[in-house]
């Protein structure tokens, strides 16, 4: 999730401005995003449409930063991904994966595709895909030292594979 680009609180507001064709985000949370809105009478006078001057400074900073990666693969840049809203190649989602990981979050609200099952798949694809899904969380669990949730992880994935070879052939 996005911090507020003036504090530190989560970010509930984003806006993508296109000005002489350079993109600048910015990023807010609700209380800053109340005062970007309806500026004080004295900032209102100054510049009724400009933003201020130092939330132009973090934008600058933030978005030449992430516009200037490339894709070691196909060579798409990130400003060219955020001009055109298609990816060069499968390669960018690792390369450009600080930056896309909030954006999807923002879209779908996770990170990761769920997807569906065909009702009609075999039980034994079903339980493979959870096998799968249940050695990348233990993986992960491991790696961020939750171990308690890694045992019970390993558990599961032990008491699954045991009804698989229970379990008749189809």
């Amino acid at each position: 999730m996005k911090k507020c680009g003036r504090c530190s609180k989560p970010a509930v507001l984003h806006i993508t401005e296109i000005r002489d064709g350079d993109v600048q985000a910015l990023h807010l949370c609700e209380s800053c995003a109340k005062d970007y809105l309806n500026p004080t009478q004295a900032e209102s006078e100054e510049s009724p449409v400009e933003a201020p001057a130092s939330v132009k400074a973090q934008l600058s900073d933030t978005t030449s930063e992430a516009d200037e990666q490339v894709c070691p693969s196909c060579g798409i840049t990130f400003k060219e991904f955020r001009s055109q809203g298609r990816l060069g190649c499968a390669h960018d989602y690792v390369a450009f994966q600080d930056e896309l990981l909030p954006l999807l979050e923002n879209i779908h609200g996770e990170v990761q595709h769920v997807g569906k099952v065909p009702k009609r798949a075999p039980d034994a694809s079903q339980f493979q895909f959870r096998l799968v899904k249940l050695r990348n969380r233990l993986k992960t669990a491991v790696d961020d030292e939750l171990y308690e949730e890694a045992a019970r992880l390993r558990d599961e994935i032990q008491q699954l594979e045991s009804q698989m070879g229970s379990k008749p052939s189809e």
